[in-house]
């Protein structure tokens, strides 16, 4: 099973009222009805080809806006004695690069949810899934363990020799 398929079927629960689609951002507690298995296929193949989009996205607006910020530092001089200059550079290209790209997908990920389904099979979800549950948990640990890293790096870097 791909990354893709694992992001995806998250977004799909079994409930008492049936199958359940849950898309991202529509509402906490909110969840669609879906009254066929063609149905399913046809959302997961529309939120197989949004996750690639959405992914895509950020990781080329990471390169470049990596490199674009690279190039102009090394114009502006110095890089390295303005750490706070190279950031707010970076910062700023990645949000021209990939946050207006991200903007026009979300606004036409919106509209395009109800070509899925209609608003009349909105049910109640109940809590989180278990694979909600199980990426938090992937999530806290990725994040602790970062923590733990950075501070041994802290550490490493300020002791006294």
């Amino acid at each position: 099973m791909s990354f893709l398929d694992l992001i995806v079927d998250s977004n799909f629960r079994s409930e008492d009222a049936g199958r359940v689609v849950v898309f991202p951002g529509a509402g906490r507690n909110k969840g669609y009805l879906v009254k066929s298995p063609v149905d399913e296929l046809r959302i997961k193949s529309f939120l197989k080809m949004f996750y690639f989009a959405h992914l895509a996205i950020l990781w080329l607006g990471i390169l470049l806006s990596s490199a674009w910020s690279i190039g102009l530092n090394h114009i502006l001089h110095k890089p390295e004695d303005h750490f706070a200059r190279t950031m707010a550079v970076f910062i700023g290209i990645y949000c021209l690069v990939a946050g207006l790209p991200y903007l026009l997908l979300w606004r036409s990920f919106k509209k395009s949810i109800f070509t899925f389904v209609s608003a009349q099979d909105a049910v109640e979800v109940s809590g989180t899934s278990p694979s909600q549950r199980r990426w938090r948990l992937v999530a806290v640990c990725i994040a602790v363990f970062a923590a733990l890293i950075m501070a041994v790096g802290g550490l490493l870097l300020i002791r006294s020799k």
